[in-house]
């Protein structure tokens, strides 16, 4: 059968790049989000300190001191000013746009420790600005200049906060030599390992993501094998099906016109006879044609002469007449070309709801609405009859509707209740034929 030949066991040779790619990610996930941590602190870390500092200065250091805003205090916040745009244009953007350049980040590191020196001749309390030093010095390449940049930082900070130079004693020196050299190599030790991991770190990142992309070309090539699998063994239930409506519906059909036409002859004289006899007649007529039709895999007859929208449309009014039930088609949105496969599915949902409506709904108005919203179509075929409870709904042709259009992957929903009418909405993608249309799909 179709579901067998379709649905079978599938290919698995996409399992072992998938499982590949799985553990790059389960190793690498969590470097890459200490990355993301460092990253953002490189960006907020100099601007909390600035922060820290200058509210620190002027809420608590300043007013303790005696001094007035004016000429101390408003030297300190032309330098916090300073600093602001220098620390902006010089660290803060050239970090979010990628743009970091040696020369460029020696250059904002000098200018860095310069403010802090200036900073800290007015207050200590600038010493916690200046620790974002330590922070820059990461970014200055190659490594050994930022293993210097790390001593210079080390040297300003200790020498402001020990006094070293207003005190140059000799054990000053010393713990002061001691601690800068300790600090300079804790520190330069990171900015080693980091110039040499960071890098490599990055590359992976960039070879998991091409990893990734590739397995999704792979899944649509898959895709594409099982789609193929499964048209080939709809190909041959399709032949089956074929023979057996050429061996008994056709025929039948076929026997059913010679004896219409019989009876026609024979009730030639009563004018309302002849008329259901004459509509029988054009029935089965029709259910032949379409007979022989899903013999050869064509679309319905409509279908062979206008798109989708006029197809409907011919249908409905056909249906309206021989049924004496008023049926209105409308079509929103912008008429987008279908494939062939969704127009036909689409096609005979309608087709089998006006069809329900007409055996068991006791309906005295249909509407049909064909929605085109962009990547999805919608197709609703709504009437005001007596309705059913839907837990029952479950006969062939709803069945069979659903099956078909999950077919073309969309699904189709049913709304009714006793007394209430019924709603049969189908939702399908909007997939444009690859070309023409092909000469097994339509009939010239």
């Amino acid at each position: 059968m179709t579901r067998d030949a379709g649905t079978g066991e599938r290919p698995s040779f996409g399992t072992h790049e998938s499982a590949v790619a799985e553990a790059h990610r389960s190793r690498l996930a969590w470097k890459k989000e200490q990355l993301r941590v460092w990253d953002l602190l490189q960006l907020i870390t100099p601007w909390l300190l600035l922060t820290i500092s200058t509210a620190i200065y002027f809420t608590r250091v300043l007013p303790a001191s005696g001094e007035r805003f004016w000429p101390e205090g408003a030297s300190v916040l032309g330098l916090v000013a300073v600093s602001v745009p220098w620390v902006l244009f010089g660290h803060t953007l050239p970090i979010k746009r990628r743009t970091l350049r040696p020369v460029s980040t020696a250059v904002f590191f000098v200018g860095l420790l310069v403010l802090c020196v200036a900073l800290m001749t007015y207050a200590d309390i600038f010493i916690v600005f200046t620790v974002a030093g330590f922070f820059h010095a990461y970014l200055l390449r190659p490594w050994p200049l930022g293993v210097l940049g790390v001593l210079a930082t080390s040297v300003v900070l200790n020498g402001s906060a020990m006094r070293v130079w207003a005190e140059p004693t000799a054990d000053v020196l010393a713990e002061f030599v001691l601690i800068v050299a300790v600090q300079t190599a804790a520190i330069g030790v990171g900015i080693l390992l980091t110039a040499r991991s960071e890098p490599e770190e990055r590359k992976r990142e960039e070879l998991v993501e091409r990893l990734e992309a590739a397995l999704h070309e792979n899944a649509g090539l898959h895709a594409q094998l099982v789609a193929q699998a499964r048209e080939s063994g709809a190909q041959d239930e399709r032949q089956r099906l074929a023979g057996e409506i050429h061996d008994t519906l056709a025929q039948g059909l076929a026997g059913i016109i010679t004896q219409l036409q019989a009876a026609q002859r024979a009730a030639s004289g009563r004018g309302e006879t002849e008329e259901h006899v004459a509509r029988a007649l054009r029935l089965a007529r029709s259910s032949l044609t379409e007979a022989r039709r899903s013999v050869r895999a064509l679309a319905p007859r409509e279908l062979g002469r206008a798109h989708l929208p006029d197809a409907l449309r011919t249908l409905t009014e056909r249906w309206s007449r021989d049924h004496g039930i008023s049926a209105r088609m409308e079509v929103t949105g912008t008429r987008e070309p279908l494939s062939p496969a969704i127009e036909v599915s689409l096609f005979r949902v309608a087709q089998e709801s006006l069809t329900n409506v007409a055996k068991h709904a006791e309906a005295t108005r249909v509407g049909v609405t064909l929605s085109y919203t962009g990547p999805e179509v919608l197709l609703d075929v709504r009437d005001d009859g007596r309705g059913f409870a839907t837990e029952v709904g479950t006969g062939f042709g709803l069945t069979s509707m659903r099956q078909r259009i999950r077919g073309v992957g969309g699904h189709i929903e049913v709304q009714s209740a006793p007394g209430e009418g019924t709603s049969v909405s189908a939702r399908v993608p909007a997939i444009a034929p690859g070309g023409t249309r092909a000469e097994g799909e339509t009939e010239h």
